[in-house]
């Protein structure tokens, strides 16, 4: 895998020109945001005018070009936004999911389907609203991968009909080969009920109807941390052999709440993450090296992850 001393030298050699050029476009928006707020203030300042009765011509005049400069500036900031965007995909990202294999592809706009989303029962809830972008597609060894952003949401109505969302998802999805037919399903879900409640969390899992029956391990360590649901008992203490327990403990330790299931020959893989990744920046220097580092250490985490769990490993056929 390689180092954060070889991307330095990467990011040298093959981004910072381009970034470069990035800023440049993005000081360019960013002076035109004074001129958006000025002009707010001034279609407020004309119509509070106009209202009072005070020389009303005068504040129709100011409020109607205040209202010209702000969408003026507007239509500019998107302007230089939209293709900035593009280019940041195009030329930063994608050059550097090729820098740590040549055997990724990358589409900005792409993402995971609502119907892989919806096969790996991780989540029981429907996706009212799903969107996502960023997927990475290819192989790493032997193990074929898919990942991307999503943000998944349902929404709630209130006694008068009023609509709220909140998030069901939001993250990076991850989508790997497993190289075994499996018989039944099995879900590793983050444990929230026994980590709070103890004894009387578990008491909780089990009478979790919407959910297979709850397989009960051998690793104190690991049923701490998750809830362990399967169609078939002697499949899931196959699967979540004591050294893939502790792969996935250390697993999250690293990344903080995931949930993964294994099914349909696949493993799939939700990690939560709150911001947005893989975008370029607005309000802070596109030359802020923190920032692509951090991109570059989210792809390292998804890249990582057959490594994590020792996909590459065939130690079962799909026959």
């Amino acid at each position: 895998m390689k180092s954060l001393e070889e991307f330095q030298s990467f990011y040298q050699s093959d981004l910072t020109k381009t970034l470069n050029e990035l800023e440049l476009e993005r000081k360019r928006a960013v002076k035109l945001v004074p001129l958006v707020v000025l002009g707010i203030i001034g279609l407020i300042g004309g119509v509070v005018g106009f209202m009072s009765g005070i020389m009303p011509l005068l504040f129709i005049i100011l409020a109607i070009a205040s209202l010209v400069i702000t969408i003026i500036c507007i239509v500019k900031i998107v302007g230089i936004k939209k293709p900035m965007k593009a280019k940041y995909k195009e030329e930063v990202i994608r050059e550097m999911i090729g820098f740590l294999s040549e055997d990724l592809n990358y589409s900005p706009s792409g993402f995971i389907s609502e119907g892989e989303f919806k096969r790996s029962k991780i989540f029981l809830k429907s996706a009212d609203r799903y969107t996502g972008d960023d997927l990475v597609e290819g192989n790493l060894g032997e193990t074929s991968v898919r990942f991307s952003e999503l943000k998944t949401e349902y929404y709630t109505t209130n006694s008068k009909g009023n609509r709220t969302y909140h998030i069901l998802f939001k993250g990076i999805f991850f989508i790997a080969d497993f190289n075994k037919h499996f018989i039944g399903e099995t879900m590793v879900l983050v444990d929230t009920a026994e980590s709070m409640f103890g004894k009387l969390g578990t008491m909780l899992q089990k009478m979790n109807v919407s959910r297979p029956k709850l397989v009960k391990l051998e690793d104190p360590t690991f049923e701490k941390e998750f809830a362990v649901y399967g169609t078939d008992q002697v499949e899931a203490r196959y699967i979540l052999t004591p050294a893939m327990m502790s792969r996935i403990v250390d697993f999250k330790k690293k990344t903080g709440k995931v949930s993964l299931s294994f099914l349909n020959s696949n493993v799939y893989i939700a990690i939560d993450v709150s911001k947005n990744l893989f975008e370029p920046p607005f309000y802070k220097s596109m030359l802020d090296f923190e920032l692509v580092k951090e991109y570059f250490n989210y792809l390292v985490l998804c890249v990582d992850i057959v490594e994590d769990l020792d996909l590459n490993t065939r130690i079962w056929t799909k026959d």
